[in-house]
């Protein structure tokens, strides 16, 4: 099986319920808080070791509780965290997350997420990285950061998956490093000017990434996931299930499509496998928390006879 090597993010989720979403200057009341090791480098990384990965995790940390937390918990998963950075003097990142109406708002407080530079994860490639294995990573950190390591990567002749999350322009030598970009609706339409709404729209967007030298996946939501085949679009239906909570459905299926990629199976098993592993995600309140054993998988086959 090969290696999954995940830079990213870890962050402290502080979550809360509310009925409404506050406006400018308004107080309002939340109920169901809770805290949970989340970000989206961390909550991939751990998606694709409960799945059976062999996941290492390049990321960093603050000297303070949360810090600490999230690195326990890591290893909990089966998530290799030997080289997780501790920085002095600088909190652990945070989001803050407002759930509201099966949906949510949130905030991102960087923290130590932005303590990594390049020679950091350089050092640690050099270690652990082998030719084929997989190298996935987002926008949690420093983005000078994530493109020189996704083009060393590339060099290094690892698979690169991108991503772009939190959204935002990219330079245009960026794709030549990707293998595949894999973005939701709204992340689409910033990088191509195309929102994916039908069959038409999201062709022609997945052809524009296709142009610029990479493949791509465009994530739909509860409408299911969308890609390329030869030149022909190819869909993977929802799976109908009660929805709770949407923090880490997106990043679920990016560790589960990695993890089913890491054992050579075929894109498009990948892609159905990631649907069903985001669907399962999606049922149960939190981040890391509520993503899926491989286990939890089987039961759920069963449970739903697929």
């Amino acid at each position: 099986m090969k290696k999954i090597i995940v830079l990213g993010s870890l962050n402290m989720d502080l979550t809360i319920q509310s009925d409404s979403i506050p406006v400018k200057g308004e107080t309002i009341h939340g109920y169901d808080f809770f805290t949970n090791p989340g970000g989206k480098g961390g909550n991939q990384a751990v998606a694709a070791a409960k799945l059976g990965s062999n996941t290492e995790m390049i990321a960093c940390v603050g000297d303070d509780m949360f810090g600490k937390e999230m690195i326990s918990k890591l290893d909990s998963y089966g998530v290799k965290t030997s080289n997780v950075m501790v920085a002095d003097g600088v909190a652990t990142g945070v989001a803050v997350i407002i759930r509201c109406e099966k949906d949510n708002r949130i905030i991102l407080g960087s923290g130590a997420n932005y303590e990594i530079n390049f020679e950091d994860v350089k050092t640690r490639f050099d270690k652990i990285a082998n030719e084929g294995d997989i190298f996935l990573t987002q926008l949690e950190n420093r983005y000078e950061v994530v493109v020189e390591s996704l083009k060393y990567a590339k060099e290094k002749g690892l698979y690169t998956v991108f991503n772009p999350a939190p959204a935002r322009v990219l330079d245009k030598e960026v794709y030549k490093y990707l293998d595949l970009i894999v973005v939701n609706q709204s992340e689409c339409q910033l990088l191509t000017d195309i929102y994916p709404e039908n069959e038409e729209s999201c062709k022609k967007a997945l052809l524009e990434f296709k142009s610029r030298g990479c493949n791509g996946i465009i994530t739909l939501g509860s409408k299911g996931s969308i890609t390329l085949i030869d030149d022909e679009i190819f869909f993977v239906e929802p799976i109908d299930v009660e929805v709770v909570d949407t923090t880490a459905a997106g990043d679920s299926y990016i560790g589960a499509l990695c993890n089913y990629l890491s054992e050579d199976r075929s894109f498009v098993d990948a892609m159905k496998f990631a649907s069903k592993v985001s669907s399962i995600t999606v049922m149960k309140k939190g981040a890391q928390v509520s993503i899926p054993s491989k286990e939890d998988v089987i039961k759920f086959d069963k449970e739903y006879k697929l």
